[in-house]
Parts: C-alpha cells; structure tokens; sequence
C-alpha cells in the first residue's frame, strides 16, 4: 500500500439476521459497491449489490454470517460486474461494533486480546455484539492477513463527566457491574455534528449541538464544542426516546409492577419493553413511521397519540440538552425518521421559539432524504436535515489506524 489511491475499506456491519456492506476508496471516499445480505438463517436469504448504477438481487439458500460475507466478497471481485480483480485488493476491513464498554473509547486495531474484550463485552449488548464478533472472526478466517479495525458505537460518548453517566443506584453496583450511562449510534452522532459543523462554516470547537438520531431505534446527543456530554441511551439501547418498539423512559416500578401482576419473568419483561411497547405498543397499528403518519392522517387517534407522545419527547430532551449546555446553535435530524419524515420534524420544532427557533415549514417539506436547512434566514438556532455516514466514519477511522500501523502519516478524522 504505496499510495492513498490504494487504500480500499471493506466496512462490514453484522447484525442478526443481516450483513451490510460498503467498500470505499479512500482516495476520493467514493463508495465502489454496496449492498446488505438479508434474511440469514431463513430458508431464502436475499443478496443485493449496488456497483456504480447498477442494482443487482438475487436469492440464494440460507445463508449464515460465514457465507453471506464470503457471498459479499464472491460479489466485489465478480469477474463480470466486480470493482476489484481480486480480494487482496481490499487494504482493510472496519467492523462496527455496538458495544466497548468502558475498556475502548476510541476505535482500535483487531488484535487477539481485542477480540477477548469484545467477547467480554457480551453481556452488555447480547443482542448485537457476539454478531459483530462474528463478522470480525469470519473476516480473519476469509481474508487472512488483512488488517481490521473495530469502531465501537459507544465511544463518542466516552467523554461523559462521571456525575452524567453514573447512576443513582447504590454505587457498589457500578463498582461490581459497570453499571453507567454509555450511549450509543456513536458513529452517527460524530458524523452529523461534524457535518452540520461544516455546513454553518464554523470550527465545531465554538458550537452547541444537539443532534437527534430517529430511526426505529432513536438517541439524541448534546454535543458541546466537538465532545459527547450527554446522550439519551444509556446502559443499554432502551432508555431515553420513544422508539419503534422500544418504551424509552418509564418508571422503574411501574416494570415491577407490571412483572408482579402479568407474572412475567425477566425475558418477558424484556420483550415487553424492547419489542412490544414503543409506538407498536402505543398505537396497535405499526412500528414504522410511514404506516403511523398515514393513520394519523387519516384520522387515527392512537397513531395521534403516538406521535404526539414521540414528538414530545424529542421536544423535552432537546430542552433539557438546551440546559446542559447553557444553549444551543444547531439542532440536526438524522436516521430514517430524522431525514425523511416532515411531519415528525414539524412536530418536534413547534412551540420551540423560546430557544430562538424560527422554523420554516416550506423548506422542510421540500427536504427530504437530502441536506438541507429548516430554519429562516437569521434564525438563532439552526435546524438542519443531514443523512448521517456511519459507514464512512469507519472508513476513515479504519484508514487512520491502518495508516499509523505502517507508519505513515494520512489525516483522516477520528472520534478521538
């Protein structure tokens, strides 16, 4: 790897039941294909590429994480309609993983004892870390050699002041079990702030930001002067937002009582709150935010109450983040909700001229899914839409670590 124009990230994220991908150039950050495998471990998975402007899906048999990864690798080396002539050709691989606990608070290059402290970390996010662990295990297994960089979704949010991430529980807990505030869809966060930092042209070391990440899963991050002060997850993905099927903040008591009264064991009171509850649990209706805004327009009154329960929510914490930081200049709206549903970000901005938000109702129906401002020329506090880049914030930090390890010098940004 002599040149920038060599280097070439494989950004790999494993989840469940799904394998997402993107290869990057990094010499002009171009994406050079694409695409997600889905439906693992059913009987028909589904593979879809997109090289340039081509979309390419078929169907295969069940695949698992192993050959869904190696289905991705088959697919950017395709002699036909392939980017690469073969895989050595890819210069590194940069895996998000969901959670680092305290152990990482910055991305890291994979080692054997990195690999042991993601195992370790299990427990914390069983949902998602031992399938990222098996992205990073399948990659080591398929391209032997190459180098990979682990980019933890907690670690922008490591810069927490202890009196915000710790919990009043009796302190020996955290002690014994690390129980603490740690934040997640970090990636996300970082990307969003730094862009609408770009976009106003200003150094984000002068800037409050408060940036809402909503998509079935939502957080929102106070971000002052380029560092994570605060943020709506917690110990775990739950807390904090209404979400697709997730509670977010209840009463602790009210969960005893109701595992008292429905005798609900643990793993039931778990998928009650993580799988049941949320807008599905509020409306009846639907998890996704596009069934839910055609019900509620359509007349519904639980899909009204949902939404206004979830509008008011991102209302109160952008308040309360407001507060944190003795003001605010830019509020972003990020993820799938965040960038595409009009109605929500009207919802969340109304009855908010006390921050000095001037917002303009004909901008934001114009932008959607693209970049754009939603306040008034001179409003105090800006409101913009910006698409957040996960998987180029792992690019770039996965080309960073690959650059020091060889001992060169490229300045690609980082989380730290």
């Amino acid at each position: 790897m002599s040149r920038n124009s060599d280097i070439k990230v494989l950004v790999i994220n494993c989840g469940s039941s799904s394998v997402k991908f993107q290869l990057i150039n990094m010499s002009n950050e171009n994406v050079l294909a694409g695409g997600i495998v889905e439906r693992l471990g059913l009987p028909q998975s589904i593979i879809k590429f997109k090289f340039g402007d081509k979309d390419l899906t078929r169907e295969c048999g069940a695949l698992d994480h192993n050959s869904a990864i190696s289905e991705i690798i088959d697919g950017i080396t395709h002699g036909l309609f392939g980017v690469l002539s073969h895989k050595s050709e890819i210069s590194a691989v940069g895996h998000r993983v969901v959670h680092g606990a305290e152990q990482f608070t910055e991305s890291v290059l994979i080692t054997d004892d990195t690999i042991r402290q993601i195992e370790a970390c299990i427990e914390l996010a069983p949902l998602h870390n031992p399938h990222n662990l098996k992205g990073i295990l399948v990659c080591k297994e398929l391209l032997p050699g190459v180098p990979q960089v682990a980019v933890f979704d907690t670690a922008f949010h490591q810069t927490m002041e202890d009196y915000v991430y710790t919990y009043a529980l009796a302190y020996k807990y955290y002690e014994k079990y690390r129980f603490r505030r740690y934040g997640f869809h970090g990636t996300s966060h970082f990307y969003v702030a730094n862009k609408a930092a770009e976009i106003v042209g200003k150094d984000i070391s002068k800037l409050k930001i408060i940036t809402c990440h909503l998509g079935n899963g939502a957080s929102i991050a106070a971000v002052k002067y380029g560092k994570s002060i605060d943020t709506s997850m917690g110990f775990t993905p739950l807390e904090g937002l209404i979400m697709g099927t997730r509670c977010g903040d209840v009463d602790p008591a009210m969960v005893l009582f109701v595992m008292e009264k429905e005798h609900l064991c643990p793993h039931e009171c778990d998928t009650l709150m993580n799988k049941e509850s949320g807008l599905i649990g509020i409306s009846g209706i639907s998890s996704d935010m596009r069934d839910l805004i055609k019900a509620y327009e359509d007349g519904n009154d639980r899909a009204r109450l949902a939404l206004q329960m979830y509008s008011y929510r991102i209302r109160k914490y952008i308040g309360m983040y407001a507060a944190s930081m003795n003001g605010v200049d830019i509020i972003v709206f990020t993820g799938g909700v965040g960038e595409k549903a009009v109605l929500i970000r009207s919802m969340c901005c109304t009855d908010m001229e006390y921050l000095g938000i001037d917002f303009d109702e004909k901008k934001n129906k114009k932008t959607v899914g693209t970049e754009g401002e939603l306040t008034a020329q001179g409003s105090k506090v800006r409101v913009l839409c910006i698409p957040t880049n996960e998987e180029l914030v792992i690019a770039r930090d996965t080309a960073r670590i690959i650059d020091n390890k060889i001992g060169r010098r490229l300045f690609y940004c980082s989380f730290v």
